[in-house]
């Protein structure tokens, strides 16, 4: 999942003046399964306009990646074209949480949960979620490491999707990741940061990923 934003809080300012639609052409182009378009204006930069511009642009999946908090949103969202929403575990209350999910999946769109530690992870699950996101992002220092996605995958059932967030630099990180079986990798700053965003796309698409199960005291790869 390659993501466009202009900047964070963490990082400041990363590509201001960046071509929505250009860009998730490139992405699209070279290898990636899905665009992830930051919305929020006050600490990202972004407008719904951006998310639009991407749907009219490219025929691949859209998340809309910002601060879900009401069911407004996420009718929003589905007008403006997403193919999913981010409920972040860490600002909603468990009831917030399944009821948003639930609108969002009965609008036939997909819900990525996003959790940061063991807690959070117990509390997505409580509430029925399908897709989580592990974010490997400190919120209080801004620090990632990949290593919190590591330590929180054998907690997560097999059956649902796993996409690990934040901090992923190289294809030996995404071989790490997938080793663990996580399935899929949200990616941003590593993309916008590289000279040809497209190329470092390529570079991180296209790892296999192990299987989590353990019951036949292996892993088997899968495509």
């Amino acid at each position: 999942m390659a993501e466009i934003k202009r900047r964070s809080p963490g990082a400041g300012a990363i590509l201001p003046g960046l071509d929505t639609a250009a860009l998730s052409r490139e992405y699209a182009d070279s290898g990636a399964s899905a665009i992830s378009v930051l919305t929020d204006r006050e600490y990202f930069g972004g407008a719904l306009e951006d998310l639009e511009r991407v749907r009219n642009t490219i025929a691949v999946p859209v998340l809309r990646k910002d601060f879900v908090l009401s069911e407004e949103q996420v009718w929003e969202s589905r007008g403006a074209g997403a193919d999913a929403i981010l409920l972040i575990v860490r600002i909603l209350d468990d009831a917030e949480i399944a009821a948003l999910r639930s609108l969002a999946e009965e609008l036939g769109m997909a819900a990525l949960v996003e959790v940061h530690d063991a807690e959070e992870l117990d509390r997505g699950l409580g509430a029925g979620a399908r897709v989580l996101g592990i974010n490997n992002r400190d919120l209080g220092t801004f620090r990632t490491r990949i290593e919190i996605t590591l330590d929180l995958v054998s907690r997560v059932p097999d059956d649902l999707i796993i996409v690990s967030e934040s901090g992923i630099q190289s294809r030996h990180d995404v071989e790490r990741l997938g080793g663990a079986g996580v399935d899929a990798i949200l990616v941003g700053e590593a993309l916008l940061r590289a000279g040809t965003p497209g190329d470092k796309a390529r570079e991180l698409s296209g790892v296999p990923k192990e299987l989590r199960r353990r019951s036949l005291g292996q892993r088997r790869r899968v495509p």
